[in-house]
């Protein structure tokens, strides 16, 4: 079995954007970060990117709305990013509130500064094979986990377990691509598949983006399968000190015994959702600089 390290691959993309920004004469890539609230997590996911962003060169602009903030002035606020010259991407990191409608609010971010890959016109295009968009960070972070790590999707069976926008459908589409390391053969799973297990097992690259805590175990997986682990979940652990460990959808001591290779959680699929947002952030830039 071979742990497949994400920190250190994210590590590598970072070191080869610092130097691509670094050559950059006069003004540096900017991305605009808005935050809604306060929830715990997003604080932490949105001080990571700030962070990445000043080790790479590139601008950070941290807006902070507050919770209480309307749906037409959070449009509003987006219009100004939207228009305003010197930003080249947005991001508005999730969860929203409530009262706050999600794909509306990732709609009305510009498709030329959709840098979460998360508009319309940019799934359009991914579907479209068109390198002109931009893709949703995650699923970038898979296939360049896979490309880094020698796994050619040729003529291998790829399950993904997990429909969403943000992971299901955009990872099945790259996987399917007319392109090197794509053309594989996929099978998209959910809540609602008869014998998923039946299907997993057929896997030469499962990927789980179920959002359940240790959901895949080692009867739904092949043996020498790679297996790509999306999830992060909070799982009550008294013996913590915070009072929760990390885990994956992935029951990693009975998988990782059976996998060729596999992502730990943390430390694999999530430092490169990171990684890829700052390279959606140049490549924005480049592409309204029309280089």
């Amino acid at each position: 079995m071979e742990l497949i390290d994400g920190n250190q691959i994210a590590a590598a993309i970072a070191a080869e954007l610092k130097a691509e920004v670094a050559a950059i004469q006069g003004r540096k890539p900017c991305i605009a970060l808005v935050r809604v609230g306060e929830d715990p997590a997003s604080v932490s996911y949105v001080k990571k990117k700030e962070k990445t962003a000043a080790e790479i060169g590139i601008t950070s602009r941290i807006i902070l709305p507050p919770v209480t903030i309307s749906q037409p002035e959070l449009f509003a606020l987006l219009d100004a990013l939207n228009a305003d010259p010197d930003v080249d991407g947005i991001l508005v990191q999730s969860p929203l509130p409530k009262h706050i409608d999600e794909v509306a609010t990732f709609r009305r971010v510009s498709a030329l500064k959709d840098v979460d890959g998360f508009n319309t016109l940019n799934l359009g295009k991914v579907a479209q094979e068109d390198d002109t968009g931009f893709v949703a960070c995650t699923p970038a972070g898979i296939m360049e986990l896979l490309r880094r790590t020698g796994v050619d999707l040729k003529g291998k069976h790829v399950v993904v377990v997990g429909r969403s926008l943000i992971v299901g459908k955009p990872i099945a589409l790259l996987a399917l691509q007319k392109k090197a390391g794509a053309n594989g053969t996929v099978t998209i799973c959910h809540s609602g598949t008869a014998d998923l297990p039946a299907l997993t097992r057929q896997a030469d690259v499962l990927i789980a983006a179920i959002g359940r805590a240790e959901f895949v175990t080692a009867a739904m997986v092949k043996r020498g399968a790679v297996v790509i682990d999306v999830g992060i979940n909070r799982v009550a652990d008294p013996s913590k000190k915070n009072g929760y460990r990390l885990t994956g959808d992935v029951h990693f001591p009975s998988v990782a015994p059976l996998a060729g290779k596999i992502t730990p959680v943390p430390g694999g699929v999530g430092p490169m959702t990171v990684a890829m947002l700052m390279k959606n952030t140049v490549k924005a830039f480049r592409l309204r600089a029309g280089q």
